[in-house]
């Protein structure tokens, strides 16, 4: 199988959607020896900020001289960013023979979704490469999802709970603690980050149930900036100083504080990491998409923000923009998938920019920009259209200065075509 029928295969996949339920993961990976048994893990879900703690732990854990795996959805341009080994690709050849491997035990109608299957490859691959540590992102929820079928994590977290996904994981703050709570496992411990006061009882409830440790950002462990915009973690037992964050934006002290403490709890299991690991890793991490500059004059910003509490995040870095910029206007450039909430989004930003560029992702499940505009009919400011996403980005270039800031914003699908277009480079037909 080459490698670009592989990526055939996957994309076909999809037709079979999401399909929320572990027993086709468990025949699957039984029929390939159960590698995620051999793994040790540290699991990561939420609905904001999981990605960029998950990057954050292992940054800290390469610096600490582990080998570590790295399992993280969506990819922005290319498949292989999913699955990572001390920050490098799966390579092409590898990836081939384990979906090869896999395919040649699907039978009795077994039908794995694809991300029950690319799941599966990063558990052989892991394995394979026998990495001392695998920090696995929940792709969907918890309870249901792919990844929860590791049995007995080092460690476990969840970030934050808000509403997204909501028609498959409940339509309340609690109805989604519910099954974001499902990867917390008995005697296991898990730190968990802000988030409502019932959204936590839930979850308090669920780790009491099956006695497992809790710790929460803000009552266990804290991370504050000192006058000279350095950061202090204070954890149960580790106090970790002199700190800076790789990843712009206030809402990443909250990530980073959140995977200071998994870390802090996976001690306890043989995984220390030093204060000079910490800062290093902190320091140098790095995670596409996240408040990503790849412009100048005027900056142009990424962010993978789709919303409404990520919308407040960026919000909140805007506003730190125009105070540090008095002079300068906000340009965004939005797009959004239709299933996402479109007013709860935009609405938060509103006040924070000067002018908005409607574009659409290259898929047929984005909002078009006449869906986009018809949520702003109350706003004065000036909106205008580009259907294609460079085409965007130029009309709002052509309308900056350069000490402007332009946003693009509201979908990592959108951010995708961005920067593949800025690198000249394809699309995988695997989106999402």
């Amino acid at each position: 199988m080459s490698y670009s029928s592989m990526i055939e295969y996957l994309y076909a996949l999809q037709k079979h959607g999401i399909k929320l339920g572990l027993e086709t993961m468990q025949i699957l990976l039984d029929r390939v020896g159960n590698p995620h048994r051999s793994l040790r893990v540290l699991h990561i879900g939420g609905t904001n900020g999981k990605g960029s703690t998950a990057a954050m732990v292992a940054a800290v854990l390469q610096q600490a001289g582990r080998r570590v795996g790295l399992y993280t959805s969506p990819h922005l341009i290319e498949f292989r960013e999913r699955i990572r080994v001390n920050g490098c690709m799966i390579p092409e050849p590898h990836a081939e023979a384990l979906i090869a491997r896999l395919r040649a035990v699907l039978e009795d109608n077994l039908e794995p979704t694809f991300f029950e299957m690319t799941t599966a490859l990063a558990f052989l691959y892991f394995a394979e490469s026998e990495v001392d540590v695998a920090v696995l992102e929940v792709g969907l929820g918890g309870r249901f999802d792919a990844t929860n079928v590791v049995e007995q994590p080092l460690a476990s977290a969840i970030t934050t709970i808000g509403l997204d996904h909501q028609e498959y994981l409940g339509h309340t703050e609690e109805a989604i603690a519910c099954e974001k709570g499902g990867i917390i496992k008995p005697f296991v411990p898990v730190v968990i980050g802000r988030m409502g006061e019932e959204a936590e009882q839930i979850l308090r409830r669920i780790a009491q149930d099956r006695a497992a440790p809790l710790w929460q950002l803000g009552r266990d462990f804290a991370i504050d900036e000192n006058r000279f915009e350095r950061l202090t973690y204070r954890g149960v037992t580790r106090v970790w100083a002199d700190l800076t964050c790789g990843l712009a934006g206030r809402h990443q002290w909250d990530n980073a504080a959140c995977a200071l403490a998994l870390l802090e709890s996976a001690d306890r299991a043989g995984m220390a990491v030093d204060a000079t690991a910490v800062r290093n890793g902190l320091r140098t991490v790095l995670w596409e998409g996240r408040l990503e500059v790849i412009g100048e004059y005027p900056t142009v910003v990424l962010d993978g923000a789709h919303n409404p509490a990520a919308a407040h995040a960026l919000a909140e870095y805007l506003k730190d923009f125009a105070v540090s910029h008095p002079t300068s206007r906000v340009i965004l450039v939005w797009g959004m998938m239709r299933d996402k909430d479109r007013r709860g989004f935009i609405d938060p930003l509103l006040p924070c920019v000067s002018e908005i560029v409607l574009t659409q992702a290259t898929l047929a499940r984005s909002a078009t920009v006449q869906e986009l505009r018809a949520t702003l009919l109350e706003w004065q400011g000036p909106v205008r259209e580009a259907v294609l996403p460079m085409d965007a980005l130029t009309v709002a270039r052509s309308r900056a200065m350069p000490h402007d800031l332009i946003c693009i914003a509201g979908s990592l699908m959108l951010l995708g075509d961005i920067k593949a277009a800025v690198r000249g480079c394809g699309l995988s037909p695997i989106r999402g």
